[in-house]
């Protein structure tokens, strides 16, 4: 067994409390320390949820194509600055998912994001299996929100059989001990309620996308979670570019500039 922190059974519970809970759950997704703990440090922040896309980013690495070196270590940044519960994104889980989750529970993560990259079903299937066993080795009820790529890979295929597959995946994530599915890439109402319809009420989490519905229409609809990938630090970065182009011309650094580093 992995020695995890102290508290760690806990942090799942709660989190798994928070997926059951009829409100929507909210997750700004972070990549480093401190932009977890500004996040942390709100009032509305019950959990804490990294995004793959900008820890990748922030070491050179394209979405998908960080070591799982990298991505653990920056899992584990992020679980070591805060005390809430931890959701990393572990991309697809790498080489051996039940064992990438092992060691990401040994330092702390209590759930995890993982891709399954439309590999043939039952092999994705078996790939879940693999991370809940291993959670439930360790004692930990680990929250694995399964993705599946049924949108984001779908190519040029008709919605009617990106839900189709959406459904399918989705029922078999759960029944082998996944706590949602993840199903990005859809932000019109209509599909958002067919895929709720087919897998269930409260056991869906979205992808807050630009032009998506508000977090309160997703909760009306049965949707369990909405988190946002790699937008918070694309906006923080555009911050960053707005505020080194007015720097290089005749502005000054804003006297209202709050210290959160």
């Amino acid at each position: 067994m992995a020695s995890a922190p102290e508290g760690t059974p806990e942090r799942a519970l709660a989190l798994k409390a928070l997926h059951e809970s009829p409100e929507i759950l909210r997750l700004v997704n972070v990549w480093d320390a401190v932009s977890a703990r500004v996040v942390a440090g709100l009032p509305g922040t019950r959990a804490i949820a990294t995004a793959g896309h900008s820890i990748a980013a922030s070491f050179g690495y394209p979405d998908g194509g960080m070591p799982l070196e990298t991505a653990l270590a920056g899992a584990r940044t992020v679980a070591e600055a805060v005390d809430l519960p931890v959701t990393a994104d572990l991309d697809d889980g790498y080489d051996e998912p039940g064992e990438t989750a092992r060691r990401a529970i040994g330092f702390g993560i209590v759930g995890a994001n993982m891709e399954d990259r439309l590999r043939p079903l039952p092999e994705a299937v078996e790939r879940v299996r693999a991370v809940t066993r291993a959670a439930e080795q360790e004692g930990v009820a680990f929250q694995l929100n399964a993705r599946t790529d049924a949108f984001l890979g779908a190519g040029r295929r008709p919605a009617d059989e990106s839900i189709a597959d959406a459904v399918e995946r989705g029922r078999a994530f759960l029944d082998a001990g996944a706590a949602l599915v993840f199903v990005p890439g859809p932000t019109r109402r209509e599909i958002i309620e067919r895929v709720v319809e087919g897998i269930g009420r409260g056991r869906i989490s979205v992808l807050g996308l630009p032009g998506a519905l508000p977090a309160a229409e997703y909760e009306a609809l049965g949707v369990a979670r909405i988190s946002y990938g790699p937008l918070p630090q694309r906006v923080a970065l555009r911050a960053l570019r707005d505020l080194a182009t007015d720097l290089y011309g005749t502005g000054v650094v804003p006297e209202d500039t709050p210290s959160l580093n």
